[in-house]
Protein backbone atom coordinates (compact mmCIF):
# COMPACT_ATOMS: atom_id res chain seq x y z
CA UNK A 1 0.00 0.00 0.00
CA UNK A 2 1.28 3.20 -0.97
CA UNK A 3 1.63 5.17 2.15
CA UNK A 4 -0.12 8.60 2.98
CA UNK A 5 1.14 11.89 2.31
CA UNK A 6 -0.63 13.74 4.60
CA UNK A 7 2.44 15.86 5.64
CA UNK A 8 2.74 17.17 2.38
CA UNK A 9 -0.80 18.63 1.50
CA UNK A 10 -1.07 22.24 0.72
CA UNK A 11 -2.85 24.02 2.85
CA UNK A 12 -6.53 25.76 1.56
CA UNK A 13 -6.41 29.23 2.12
CA UNK A 14 -10.10 30.80 2.79
CA UNK A 15 -11.68 34.42 2.91
CA UNK A 16 -10.81 34.88 6.73
CA UNK A 17 -9.18 31.91 7.44
CA UNK A 18 -7.09 28.63 6.58
CA UNK A 19 -7.54 25.41 6.47
CA UNK A 20 -3.99 23.47 7.89
CA UNK A 21 -3.83 19.51 7.29
CA UNK A 22 -1.76 18.46 9.99
CA UNK A 23 -4.62 16.92 11.08
CA UNK A 24 -7.69 15.38 9.82
CA UNK A 25 -10.11 18.19 9.86
CA UNK A 26 -14.40 17.04 10.53
CA UNK A 27 -17.26 18.92 8.08
CA UNK A 28 -20.51 18.70 10.17
CA UNK A 29 -23.55 18.37 7.79
CA UNK A 30 -26.59 20.84 8.36
CA UNK A 31 -29.14 19.85 5.90
CA UNK A 32 -32.09 22.35 5.91
CA UNK A 33 -34.18 19.72 3.57
CA UNK A 34 -37.33 17.93 3.76
CA UNK A 35 -36.17 14.72 1.80
CA UNK A 36 -32.30 14.14 2.77
CA UNK A 37 -31.68 10.29 3.51
CA UNK A 38 -30.57 10.47 6.77
CA UNK A 39 -32.12 13.66 8.43
CA UNK A 40 -34.50 14.78 6.38
CA UNK A 41 -37.28 17.20 7.64
CA UNK A 42 -35.68 17.44 11.05
CA UNK A 43 -33.86 20.94 10.52
CA UNK A 44 -36.53 22.98 8.04
CA UNK A 45 -36.90 24.87 10.33
CA UNK A 46 -34.27 28.44 11.53
CA UNK A 47 -34.08 27.55 15.20
CA UNK A 48 -33.67 23.73 14.52
CA UNK A 49 -31.07 24.54 12.13
CA UNK A 50 -29.07 26.77 13.75
CA UNK A 51 -29.19 25.01 17.35
CA UNK A 52 -28.19 21.75 15.24
CA UNK A 53 -24.91 23.82 13.60
CA UNK A 54 -24.12 25.34 17.35
CA UNK A 55 -24.26 21.75 18.57
CA UNK A 56 -21.83 20.35 16.03
CA UNK A 57 -19.38 23.55 16.73
CA UNK A 58 -19.31 22.45 20.37
CA UNK A 59 -18.86 19.20 19.14
CA UNK A 60 -15.39 19.96 17.53
CA UNK A 61 -16.82 20.56 13.73
CA UNK A 62 -14.29 22.71 11.95
CA UNK A 63 -15.77 23.39 9.00
CA UNK A 64 -19.70 23.41 8.12
CA UNK A 65 -21.56 22.22 5.57
CA UNK A 66 -25.19 23.34 5.27
CA UNK A 67 -27.29 22.16 2.30
CA UNK A 68 -30.50 22.92 0.90
CA UNK A 69 -31.04 20.38 -1.57
CA UNK A 70 -31.23 16.61 -1.01
CA UNK A 71 -28.28 14.22 -3.44
CA UNK A 72 -30.04 10.85 -2.01
CA UNK A 73 -30.40 8.69 -5.01
CA UNK A 74 -32.94 9.40 -6.96
CA UNK A 75 -33.74 12.59 -5.58
CA UNK A 76 -36.10 15.68 -7.44
CA UNK A 77 -33.95 19.12 -8.43
CA UNK A 78 -34.59 21.85 -6.48
CA UNK A 79 -35.92 25.42 -8.04
CA UNK A 80 -32.73 27.88 -7.42
CA UNK A 81 -35.31 30.20 -5.27
CA UNK A 82 -36.12 27.55 -2.93
CA UNK A 83 -32.79 26.55 -2.34
CA UNK A 84 -32.14 29.62 -1.79
CA UNK A 85 -34.80 30.32 0.89
CA UNK A 86 -33.52 27.22 2.73
CA UNK A 87 -29.71 28.11 2.78
CA UNK A 88 -29.43 31.59 2.91
CA UNK A 89 -30.66 32.79 6.43
CA UNK A 90 -29.07 29.96 8.58
CA UNK A 91 -25.54 31.07 6.47
CA UNK A 92 -26.62 34.72 7.24
CA UNK A 93 -27.05 34.33 10.93
CA UNK A 94 -23.97 32.19 11.01
CA UNK A 95 -21.95 34.28 9.74
CA UNK A 96 -23.64 37.48 11.80
CA UNK A 97 -23.03 35.13 14.78
CA UNK A 98 -19.17 35.38 14.09
CA UNK A 99 -18.98 31.15 14.72
CA UNK A 100 -15.45 31.06 14.49
CA UNK A 101 -15.25 28.25 11.32
CA UNK A 102 -15.61 28.06 7.67
CA UNK A 103 -19.17 27.93 6.52
CA UNK A 104 -19.26 25.67 3.18
CA UNK A 105 -22.75 25.66 0.73
CA UNK A 106 -23.54 21.97 -0.39
CA UNK A 107 -24.93 22.64 -3.69
CA UNK A 108 -24.60 22.56 -7.81
CA UNK A 109 -25.97 26.05 -8.90
CA UNK A 110 -24.00 28.81 -9.56
CA UNK A 111 -27.15 31.36 -8.54
CA UNK A 112 -26.87 29.59 -4.97
CA UNK A 113 -23.46 29.55 -4.86
CA UNK A 114 -22.96 33.07 -4.85
CA UNK A 115 -25.62 34.30 -2.84
CA UNK A 116 -24.54 32.18 -0.02
CA UNK A 117 -20.69 33.00 -0.33
CA UNK A 118 -21.87 37.07 -0.16
CA UNK A 119 -23.70 35.74 3.19
CA UNK A 120 -20.86 34.60 4.57
CA UNK A 121 -19.54 31.18 2.82
CA UNK A 122 -16.05 30.34 2.11
CA UNK A 123 -16.58 27.16 0.66
CA UNK A 124 -18.45 25.63 -2.33
CA UNK A 125 -19.27 22.04 -2.18
CA UNK A 126 -20.14 21.29 -5.38
CA UNK A 127 -21.58 17.10 -6.11
CA UNK A 128 -21.80 17.84 -10.20
CA UNK A 129 -18.03 19.12 -9.99
CA UNK A 130 -18.90 22.15 -12.16
CA UNK A 131 -21.50 20.65 -14.35
CA UNK A 132 -23.57 24.61 -13.68
CA UNK A 133 -20.87 26.30 -16.73
CA UNK A 134 -21.23 29.01 -14.04
CA UNK A 135 -19.73 27.71 -11.36
CA UNK A 136 -16.08 27.81 -11.72
CA UNK A 137 -16.65 31.53 -12.54
CA UNK A 138 -18.38 31.99 -9.09
CA UNK A 139 -15.21 30.08 -7.22
CA UNK A 140 -12.93 32.38 -9.08
CA UNK A 141 -14.59 35.57 -8.55
CA UNK A 142 -15.08 35.37 -4.71
CA UNK A 143 -11.59 32.76 -4.22
CA UNK A 144 -13.49 30.85 -2.45
CA UNK A 145 -12.43 27.07 -1.50
CA UNK A 146 -13.64 24.47 -3.70
CA UNK A 147 -14.73 20.94 -3.23
CA UNK A 148 -14.73 18.92 -6.36
CA UNK A 149 -16.88 15.45 -6.34
CA UNK A 150 -16.73 12.41 -8.44
CA UNK A 151 -20.51 11.11 -9.65
CA UNK A 152 -21.55 9.16 -12.15
CA UNK A 153 -24.80 11.09 -13.39
CA UNK A 154 -26.87 12.86 -11.14
CA UNK A 155 -28.73 11.90 -8.00
CA UNK A 156 -31.99 10.84 -9.81
CA UNK A 157 -30.32 8.50 -11.91
CA UNK A 158 -26.68 7.79 -10.15
CA UNK A 159 -28.09 4.49 -8.66
CA UNK A 160 -29.76 3.36 -12.11
CA UNK A 161 -28.11 -0.20 -13.39
CA UNK A 162 -25.82 -1.03 -14.61
CA UNK A 163 -23.03 0.35 -12.99
CA UNK A 164 -19.73 -0.48 -14.10
CA UNK A 165 -16.45 0.59 -14.20
CA UNK A 166 -13.45 -0.61 -16.71
CA UNK A 167 -10.70 1.44 -13.81
CA UNK A 168 -12.68 2.33 -11.07
CA UNK A 169 -9.79 4.46 -8.71
CA UNK A 170 -8.31 5.83 -12.67
CA UNK A 171 -11.71 7.04 -13.91
CA UNK A 172 -12.32 8.79 -10.22
CA UNK A 173 -8.70 10.82 -10.89
CA UNK A 174 -9.37 11.27 -13.99
CA UNK A 175 -12.61 13.05 -13.80
CA UNK A 176 -11.33 14.87 -10.86
CA UNK A 177 -8.09 16.09 -13.04
CA UNK A 178 -10.56 17.02 -15.83
CA UNK A 179 -12.40 19.16 -13.10
CA UNK A 180 -9.66 20.85 -11.74
CA UNK A 181 -8.31 21.95 -15.10
CA UNK A 182 -11.71 23.39 -15.59
CA UNK A 183 -11.46 25.23 -12.55
CA UNK A 184 -7.55 26.36 -12.56
CA UNK A 185 -8.70 27.72 -16.54
CA UNK A 186 -11.70 29.75 -14.98
CA UNK A 187 -9.44 31.72 -12.34
CA UNK A 188 -9.37 29.09 -9.14
CA UNK A 189 -6.30 28.83 -7.32
CA UNK A 190 -4.94 25.62 -7.43
CA UNK A 191 -4.54 25.23 -3.37
CA UNK A 192 -8.57 26.16 -2.73
CA UNK A 193 -9.62 22.70 -4.71
CA UNK A 194 -10.15 19.67 -2.60
CA UNK A 195 -11.30 16.36 -4.35
CA UNK A 196 -13.87 13.96 -3.00
CA UNK A 197 -14.03 10.45 -4.75
CA UNK A 198 -17.93 10.58 -4.03
CA UNK A 199 -18.20 7.80 -1.61
CA UNK A 200 -21.45 6.13 -2.37
CA UNK A 201 -22.96 8.42 -5.58
CA UNK A 202 -23.10 5.76 -8.44
CA UNK A 203 -20.86 3.11 -6.60
CA UNK A 204 -21.91 -0.42 -5.65
CA UNK A 205 -21.29 -1.69 -2.56
CA UNK A 206 -17.65 -3.14 -3.33
CA UNK A 207 -16.67 -0.24 -5.35
CA UNK A 208 -17.25 2.29 -1.96
CA UNK A 209 -15.35 -0.32 -0.46
CA UNK A 210 -12.04 -0.37 -2.89
CA UNK A 211 -12.41 3.47 -2.51
CA UNK A 212 -11.96 3.76 0.63
CA UNK A 213 -8.83 1.60 0.32
CA UNK A 214 -7.08 3.10 -2.03
CA UNK A 215 -7.72 6.63 -1.60
CA UNK A 216 -4.19 7.73 -1.65
CA UNK A 217 -4.33 6.75 -5.27
CA UNK A 218 -6.89 9.23 -6.23
CA UNK A 219 -4.47 12.21 -4.79
CA UNK A 220 -2.40 14.37 -7.23
CA UNK A 221 -1.04 18.20 -6.96
CA UNK A 222 -0.90 17.71 -3.66
CA UNK A 223 -4.65 18.45 -3.12
CA UNK A 224 -6.59 17.23 0.27
CA UNK A 225 -8.82 14.31 -0.13
CA UNK A 226 -12.47 14.74 1.73
CA UNK A 227 -14.43 11.34 2.55
CA UNK A 228 -17.91 11.26 3.33
CA UNK A 229 -19.16 7.85 3.96
CA UNK A 230 -21.59 9.14 6.88
CA UNK A 231 -24.98 6.81 7.77
CA UNK A 232 -24.40 5.55 3.77
CA UNK A 233 -25.88 2.28 2.56
CA UNK A 234 -22.36 0.46 2.10
CA UNK A 235 -22.11 0.74 6.10
CA UNK A 236 -25.85 -0.42 6.32
CA UNK A 237 -24.98 -3.61 4.02
CA UNK A 238 -22.22 -4.34 6.82
CA UNK A 239 -23.95 -3.96 9.60
CA UNK A 240 -27.56 -4.66 8.85
CA UNK A 241 -28.34 -1.10 10.68
CA UNK A 242 -30.68 1.18 9.52
CA UNK A 243 -30.05 4.53 8.41
CA UNK A 244 -29.56 6.51 12.04
CA UNK A 245 -28.25 4.00 13.80
CA UNK A 246 -25.09 3.79 11.52
CA UNK A 247 -22.54 6.54 13.51
CA UNK A 248 -20.25 3.78 14.43
CA UNK A 249 -19.71 2.11 11.38
CA UNK A 250 -19.41 5.64 10.23
CA UNK A 251 -16.67 6.38 12.77
CA UNK A 252 -14.86 2.85 11.48
CA UNK A 253 -15.00 4.17 7.99
CA UNK A 254 -13.31 7.20 8.69
CA UNK A 255 -10.61 5.57 10.64
CA UNK A 256 -10.25 4.13 7.69
CA UNK A 257 -10.10 6.49 5.97
CA UNK A 258 -7.98 8.63 7.40
CA UNK A 259 -4.91 5.19 7.48
CA UNK A 260 -5.17 6.04 3.62
CA UNK A 261 -5.44 9.63 3.13
CA UNK A 262 -8.41 11.48 4.06
CA UNK A 263 -7.98 14.61 5.01
CA UNK A 264 -11.26 16.11 5.92
CA UNK A 265 -14.13 13.49 6.77
CA UNK A 266 -18.01 14.85 5.97
CA UNK A 267 -20.39 13.29 9.26
CA UNK A 268 -23.41 14.23 10.45
CA UNK A 269 -22.55 13.14 14.31
CA UNK A 270 -18.82 14.99 14.77
CA UNK A 271 -19.17 14.03 18.34
CA UNK A 272 -18.91 10.36 17.91
CA UNK A 273 -15.66 11.00 15.34
CA UNK A 274 -13.01 13.02 17.41
CA UNK A 275 -11.56 10.45 19.96
CA UNK A 276 -11.58 7.96 17.05
CA UNK A 277 -9.98 10.29 14.54
CA UNK A 278 -7.12 11.73 17.39
CA UNK A 279 -6.10 7.93 17.09
CA UNK A 280 -6.65 7.72 13.62
CA UNK A 281 -4.12 10.70 12.71
CA UNK A 282 -1.48 9.49 15.80
CA UNK A 283 -1.15 6.37 13.71
CA UNK A 284 -0.86 7.58 10.38
CA UNK A 285 1.22 9.92 11.72
CA UNK A 286 3.84 7.12 13.12
CA UNK A 287 3.18 5.40 9.24
CA UNK A 288 5.61 8.33 7.55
Amino acid sequence: MQKPSALAIQPCPLKHTQLEFSKPLVMGIVNVTPDSFSDGGEFTQPEAALKQSLQLIKDGADILDVGGESTRPGAEAVEVEEELRRVIPLIQTLHEKGVGVPISIDTSKAQVAARALEAGASIINDVTALQDPEMADVAAHFQSGLVLMHMRGVPRTMQSKPIAYTDLIGEIRKHLQNATQKARDAGVAENKIILDPGIGFGKEFTHNLEITNRLEEIRFDKRPILYGPSRKRFLGTITNKETKDRDAATVAACVAAILHGADILRVHDVGAIQDALAVASALRQNQL
